[in-house]
């Protein structure tokens, strides 16, 4: 089983936030168990916007190269117990620079928790909405330093809705001249015209990408340049890109012979991982059941890093 769209600090244990607490002296809002679970954890139904608020306590513990170093060796043993055998994890280096660290040591840091993986790991890093120009180039050009190294390729996100994928032009323009791999956060809370955007910047996978489905030479371009849908069904209900698993247009994606990554999105804030995805889709859709499994073992033949 193969893990495409995994988020770093969307994805940290219980275990791990209490050990980093311990390791970096940042104090938790409780240590019971059961309390910072549902810290971790986003149980209802809302927007990308109140989903992405779970993400600022990990991040807090997430601000030295040692501390990310940490969190991908520890996300390979949970991604291995699950079943897979290789994975794409992401994150954002500027969002960990409250520390004092530089973005090029928290990739440093990434780099060397790849090294003592349970599983082989590639990284994808993630410029973000609504930062600096400047220091998205900075990711950009950090990725191509590191290319060969562990990381893999470059990711759009955040706050789709409020920051157009439209507006990431020179970012990308740059990532295509270096060559890299690209796929972009699109079509999960704006609509068809996010999609394009990236397909036109270059991304040859989309994560999540559900709003391409109201598009249908949208859906015939992906289809004709061979992309990838990285489809995380549990968070697409939590942020309202679908109103339920049932109703996810993977089952279209998938009639209409696209390609498509199931993917957790989020281990700890969607309370998932990649094989509970599979499973999900099995039950919503038990007449796809072959067509699922296909796209189960085809995963691998969209990762990044084919040295796998």
């Amino acid at each position: 089983m193969i893990e495409l769209h995994c988020h770093l600090d969307g994805s940290l244990s219980v275990e791990d936030v209490l050990t980093l607490s311990e390791m970096t002296g940042i104090p938790l809002p409780t240590k019971e168990k059961d309390v910072l679970f549902s810290c971790l954890t986003y149980s209802g139904v809302g927007t990308l916007n109140d989903y992405l608020e779970k993400f600022c306590l990990p991040v807090s513990l997430l601000q030295s190269a040692e501390s990310v170093s940490f969190a991908v060796r520890s996300l390979s043993e949970r991604l291995f117990s699950c079943g897979c055998t290789y994975a794409e994890i992401r994150f954002a280096p500027a969002l960990h620079l409250f520390g004092g660290a530089t973005m090029e040591e928290i990739v440093q840091g990434a780099v060397k928790g790849l090294s003592e993986a349970k599983i082989p790991l590639g990284i994808l890093l993630c410029a973000m909405r609504g930062h600096p120009e400047k220091e998205n180039i900075r990711v950009i050009e950090l990725a191509a330093e590191w290319r060969d190294k562990g990381v893999v390729g470059v990711d759009l996100a955040g706050a789709e809705a409020l920051y157009p994928t439209e507006e990431y032009k020179e970012v990308f323009s740059l990532a295509s001249r270096f060559g890299l791999n690209v796929t972009i956060h699109a079509g999960e809370a704006a609509g068809a015209e996010s999609v394009r955007a990236a397909l036109d910047f270059g991304a040859k996978r989309i994560g999540h990408g559900v709003a391409a489905a109201k598009d249908e030479a949208l859906l015939e371009r992906i289809k004709r340049e061979g992309i990838v849908l990285e489809v995380c069904p549990t968070s697409n209900v939590q942020t309202s890109a679908v109103s339920s698993i049932e109703r996810h247009p993977v089952a279209r994606f998938l009639d209409e012979g696209l390609r498509i990554a199931i993917c957790s999105d989020n281990m700890t804030v969607s309370n998932t991982d990649v094989r509970k995805e599979c499973e999900k889709l099995k039950a919503a859709f038990p007449s796809r059941l072959m067509k699922i499994e296909r796209a189960i073992s085809d995963a691998e033949n969209y990762a990044f890093d084919r040295r796998k």
